[in-house]
């Protein structure tokens, strides 16, 4: 059986956090802000990160588990509650 790859394309694009998050920037940020306003420019500083319905496709393009933002604040305010 041929060796799992991870797919180099979407590796470029995004960072992968500790916890298994996805990071990355988001798209029409790099030149051409002269017709964006201030607010639009500011936002595009950001950190942006994948959603849950975005985060099967990319594990399996990636070969590895992913998590997704809401997981992990649902996971941190269930560890809070199970600690009061």
């Amino acid at each position: 059986m041929p060796k799992s790859k991870s797919h180099k394309g979407l590796l470029k694009r995004i960072k992968i956090t500790k916890s298994g998050k996805i990071r990355f920037r988001r798209p029409h940020s790099r030149h051409i802000k002269s017709n964006k306003t201030g607010e639009q420019v500011r936002g595009y500083r950001r950190p942006r990160y994948a959603r849950a319905g975005d985060m099967g496709r990319f594990g399996k393009l990636l070969f590895r588990p992913l998590r997704s933002q809401e997981k992990s604040v649902a996971d941190a305010a269930e560890a809070a509650k199970s600690t009061d």
